[in-house]
């Protein structure tokens, strides 16, 4: 059965490595989740439904963490390194934070523009840019065979968190304007 002890990535049978093939990932996740998923063991014991849920619990878990660039980032560099970083650091590079906070700006004056789809958008793909080059950067940081420099994979971490976080910001604003117009 399930090794509660394994890492998200041995529980799929993959490499512990950032460059994954999700549809690899997602075939495997489906196959998984069919061999614990809760109705299965509706008529057995409480053990093995406990058992169940915990393992179907676990498999959606590493399967959100794996699928997700950025929660992935974290989770390989803490099995890499053994620990965590401080949560609460931010990025020290002063002209990244001022594009961001031109972003959010441009998403700000986006909501009083007479076409704030189109300003909503610009910011989309100025992130959905930024977002693909710290991906790579992470992939080539996180690879095996290279020598993990912990601190520059941090930073873009942290930097790819800014991101996301301006992507939720136009996500939410989005969602507003859909309800006005």
């Amino acid at each position: 059965m399930l090794d509660f002890h394994q890492n998200h990535f041995r529980l799929f049978g993959l490499p512990e490595q950032f460059t994954l093939d999700l549809d690899d990932l997602s075939e495997r996740y489906l196959r998984l989740r069919q061999t614990v998923h809760p109705d299965l063991y509706a008529t057995a014991g409480e053990r093995e439904k406990r058992f169940s849920l915990q393992a179907s619990t676990q498999v959606n878990e590493a399967y959100q963490t794996l699928k997700d660039p950025l929660a992935r980032a974290r989770y390989l560099l803490t099995l890499l390194t053994g620990g965590q970083g401080d949560g609460q650091e931010t990025t020290k590079d002063m002209a990244f934070l001022l594009e961001q906070m031109e972003l959010r700006e441009a998403l700000a004056a986006a909501r009083e523009a007479p076409d704030p789809f189109a300003g909503v958008a610009r910011v989309r793909n100025r992130l959905s840019d930024q977002s693909r080059q710290l991906i790579g950067q992470l992939a080539a940081s996180l690879e095996p065979a290279s020598d993990l420099d912990q601190a520059a994979t941090r930073e873009l971490i942290r930097k790819l968190q800014f991101v996301r976080k301006c992507e939720e910001e136009a996500d939410a604003l989005e969602a507003e304007l859909d309800e006005v117009f």
